[in-house]
């Protein structure tokens, strides 16, 4: 992997990882187009993660210290479990059971047979589809504070479709919340809280498959890291203005766009899938 490869790719991570595009197709596809290679593969793709997750923690490091810690005094018996705070700590632990099961369990198809190109055009105008009829028929009448563990569950298995490149882990979580009746900020913020112990845990995992033993190697995925965190946080300061008096559409429109150029791309040999 080359410097320019990492400051492409990190760019890449940063920009999409929040909107309901796929970051891991976007990511695909630019190193397919750009370097005929799979950026780095999906080890790379999950260590490049860490960074956007870091924005996260940062942007939502209020939320997540009172969670953590009203969850803490839930363990200990001194707060409540019925504590809003503390259930939303245990929700996103029942929220996470999915992915993790599954990514553990597919491993080798999710590294191998999913990181084809026809796949990601197909999920792309798939689910293009799903969010397009989540946003249309939302009755956004439920908050975070309605969140029950079936909800939290099923939030989980929403979230888990995004294993697949092209599907998005905010588009499946907020389409599925969209259509549980939660509103467009609730489904948000829960979707970034409930990708933190994922993508941690999915980053640190492949922490030793990126970049071997070589100095190099570590060093462009620090930048791309580094690099992903900046604008990652950017992007989700402005996406929870934006859906507060915005809908999906324009995700919707520009996933079908891109299926379409991936389509045309593939169809005629210009890139490989």
């Amino acid at each position: 992997m080359t410097w320019a490869e990492s400051l492409v790719l990190g760019i890449v991570q940063g920009l999409t990882e929040f909107l309901p595009i796929s970051s891991s197709a976007h990511q695909l596809i630019v190193a397919r187009l750009f370097w005929n290679n799979d950026g780095g593969g999906a080890a790379f793709t999950a260590v490049s993660q860490l960074g956007t997750e870091a924005a996260v923690l940062v942007y939502f490091r209020n939320d997540i210290v009172r969670i953590v810690r009203r969850w803490l005094g839930s363990v200990r018996g001194s707060v409540p479990r019925s504590d809003p705070d503390a259930r939303m700590g245990w929700l996103v632990i029942v929220g996470t059971i999915p992915i993790a099961v599954l990514g553990v369990a597919l491993k080798g198809v999710i590294e191998g047979p999913l990181r084809n190109l026809w796949v990601t055009a197909s999920m792309l105008v798939a689910f293009a589809i799903v969010l397009a009829i989540a946003d249309a028929t939302a009755s956004q009448r439920k908050e975070l504070g309605d969140l029950s563990k079936r909800d939290g569950l099923l939030f989980g298995l929403w979230q888990a479709l995004a294993l697949i490149p092209g599907v998005s882990r905010s588009g499946g979580t907020i389409s599925g919340g969209l259509l549980m009746g939660y509103t467009r900020a609730s489904a948000a913020r829960y979707s970034f809280l409930l990708a933190v112990p994922a993508v941690l845990a999915s980053g640190l995992f492949e922490l030793g498959d990126v970049g071997g033993t070589s100095a190099d190697g570590w060093a462009h995925i620090a930048l791309a890291t580094v690099i992903a965190f900046a604008i990652g946080y950017a992007v989700i300061a402005w996406l929870m203005r934006y859906i507060s008096s915005h809908s999906f559409r324009p995700f919707v429109y520009y996933r079908l766009g891109l299926a379409a150029f991936l389509f045309g791309m593939l169809l005629t040999d210009k890139i490989a899938a």
